[in-house]
């Protein structure tokens, strides 16, 4: 077994064995536990859901495990920051109770060969162009909740696409944990907050900012019926490609929120509808969206 390491009330789990246990008398107990899956490098935006997570529940987890099975090839898996040491001095003034993190080879150990695939979701949107990716997500996320035995589980909207596949993994396989899903935190200039973030250069950074930009401005054109729905890509695009350094538009447009289908000319009066945008700049891969309230 791993040595245990504390900082103050904090304590570093690193194998299963011990989390389980640990998990095991919790519940005994009868406290309710919160998880953060995380893949470190923590910013803001995780720190939100650590928050909610310990105003919410008797003990938060949070773990920390850089997951390769949702890198496809030529992705950025070796050069995806890790910084351990930072994310704990960062979790500790939250009361944070517990960090799992554990290694690739304590997750995935010899011969593991197990495959978790939420169908029809995960083929749309980013599934299109990372198709290994939510495969991975589900699979470690099942195995996180399988070893933390949470009663909630914290993800953020900027990865909407996510967690409405955890959320359709947790309701077919009869789960026992609620998925709380928490807002998407910003920059002080509206860029969405992001591990990737830190790869952008300066140049690219400004033309980063045009992701918001697009989304606030269709949304609001929407809502104010300047803006058709049928529209919504084409105004997103008009306003991304101003960026020299925006090198890709993977996908932006508008779509259902429940199947992640494009809407197409469907009526949406009285829904709500999803703006969505995943592009590069430079090499940097950054996805955003935004909630339209078609009520009116």
């Amino acid at each position: 077994m791993c040595e245990k390491q504390e900082k103050g009330k904090m304590k570093v789990v690193e194998t299963i064995k011990e989390m389980k246990e640990m998990s095991n008398r919790l519940s005994f107990e009868g406290k309710s536990v919160g998880l953060v899956p995380t893949m470190g490098a923590l910013h803001e935006g995780h720190l939100s859901l650590v928050r909610a997570s310990v105003n919410e529940n008797d003990v938060t987890i949070v773990s920390i495990f850089v997951n390769p099975m949702q890198f496809g090839q030529g992705e950025d898996f070796d050069q995806y920051p890790r910084t351990l040491q930072e994310d704990m001095e960062k979790l500790l003034p939250l009361n944070t109770d517990v960090v799992f993190a554990p290694a690739m080879d304590i997750i995935y150990p010899e011969g593991f060969n197990t495959h978790i695939e939420v169908r029809k979701l995960s083929d749309k949107l980013c599934g299109a162009f990372r198709p290994v990716h939510f495969g991975g997500v589900a699979t470690v996320v099942t195995k996180l909740f399988n070893i933390t035995k949470p009663a909630k589980a914290y993800f953020g909207l900027k990865d909407y696409q996510q967690t409405l596949i955890i959320k359709k993994m947790v309701k077919d396989l009869n789960m026992d944990v609620e998925v709380i899903t928490c807002p998407t935190i910003r920059e002080k200039d509206g860029l969405a907050m992001s591990s990737r973030n830190k790869y952008l250069t300066s140049e690219e950074r400004k033309d980063a900012l045009l992701i918001n930009k697009a989304l606030t401005k269709v949304k609001r054109g929407i809502e104010e019926g300047s803006i058709s729905t049928d529209k919504a890509s084409e105004k997103l695009r008009e306003i991304l490609c101003t960026g020299s350094h925006i090198t890709d538009i993977q996908y932006a447009s508008a779509y259902d929120p429940e199947t992640l289908e494009e809407i197409n000319g469907k009526s949406f009066v009285g829904r709500s509808i999803l703006l969505a945008i995943a592009l590069k700049a430079g090499k940097t891969r950054l996805i955003d969206n935004i909630s339209v309230n078609l009520n009116r």
